[in-house]
This record gives C-alpha cells, structure tokens and sequence, in this order.
C-alpha cells in the first residue's frame, strides 16, 4: 500500500522557498549519446519544448528516442530558488518542477507528436506526485514558448480529458504554463538512464490514448 506523505505534496510559498544562489550550475560534459554540447544553441528552423511528468530520467529517454529530436537536457523550473540544487529541490521547499528541455525539428516530429508522447507515458491525474515519487517536483507540466504551443497544449489537454473520462479516470491536474527559467541540473542527472541502463524509471502512463494528430510543418 502506497503512503503518501501530505506534506510534501503541497506547493512551498515564495517566501518561504530556500534563497538559492547567483552562480549557475556548471555544465561540463556534453549529451552522453550524440557528443553534443548541451548549452548549444538552437539551430535555425528548430524548436524547444519544456516538459514535466514525473522523475527526469525515464522521462528524458522518451524523447531522445523519438526522432527529430536533435538534443535533450534534464534541469528545474517553476519554482522560486534561483540556480538550486538536486539537493534543494528534494526538500520540496524550492518550487522547482524535474524538467527535460527538448530541442527538436518541427519539420521530422510535430509539436503535436510531442504533446501525444507526453500525455501517454505518465499520469496526469496524479498533482504532485508520480506513481511513488511523492512531492511538487515531480508534478506534471507542460511549458509553452509560442502563441502556438501554448494553443497545441490546451487543445490536447482538452482531446486528452475526454478519453481519460471515458475511460473513468480523474481530472487532470497538468499545470500549462509560459516556460519559466530553466536550471540545468547536475551533470551526473543528464541522460542519466543511458549512464545506467538498468538505473530507475517510475513513467507509468494511464493506458488511455490521447487523440490527436501528428502532422509535421512542411
């Protein structure tokens, strides 16, 4: 029988997150498996997409599975404490959400193919909690950066609302958001399941499937 602990799944208050620190975290290895550098910039005609949906591991080798993803990086955001740590972010009193930052080719992989990716490996009726990963950092979120996405996430989240009630499962608790600062996390967390292919993934999704398109830009 899972216990949950109360406490930790509630939102810590601004004034009460930890003070953080001016210095950014330092990035010194580049992605694991395509030798790029993960402070890059975007290339021209690609996009960046932010997304939150339980521990970052399992849920950063989603998409650099998927193709027309070109890079991928674990990090916090939406929180309160400037640059924290994983150390931090454990206590719940940051704010922050586990995030992967996902570089991609809109002409190979559509926004939309993203979005049906993110609803359907997770749990998006859990608030702030994944499975067993009980706490606000791991609650699930999509960030948006353009008019256009932020249109795409809405429109899923409604399509995905209606199977997941067909199918008897609960509201969604999705937080849809502009796309806050993004931390980078440790060096150790970046793509940290093809550091350790037999390390812990907690993704488990509803088994229900979000209905909507996967059209490419042309």
């Amino acid at each position: 029988m899972l216990v949950i602990d109360r406490a930790k799944m509630q939102m810590v208050a601004a004034k009460d997150a930890l003070p953080g620190r001016d210095e950014p975290m330092p990035v010194t290895e580049p992605h694991f498996l395509s030798g790029v550098d993960l402070k890059s910039p975007v290339p021209a005609g690609m996009e960046v997409a932010l997304f939150g949906m339980g521990c970052f591991w399992g849920v950063e080798r989603k998409f650099w599975q998927q193709d027309g993803v070109w890079l991928t990086m674990v990090g916090y955001a939406g929180g309160f404490t400037p640059n924290p740590t994983y150390k931090e972010t454990c206590t719940q009193k940051t704010g922050h959400n586990e995030v992967v930052r996902v570089i991609y080719d809109p002409a190979v992989v559509s926004y939309d193919a993203l979005l049906k990716l993110f609803w359907e490996n997770h749990d998006p009726t859990q608030g702030n909690r994944q499975g067993g990963d009980i706490g606000s950092t791991y609650r699930s979120g999509i960030y948006f950066f353009t008019a256009e996405q932020e249109a795409a996430a809405f429109a899923s989240k409604a399509a995905y609302a209606e199977a997941l009630a067909k199918a008897g499962k609960g509201p969604i608790t999705t937080e849809i958001l502009p796309a806050p600062v993004f931390y980078y996390a440790e060096d150790y967390h970046q793509q940290y399941l093809a550091k350790n292919p037999e390390g812990y993934c907690g993704l488990g999704g509803t088994g229900v499937t979000c209905p909507i398109g996967t059209g490419v830009s042309v």
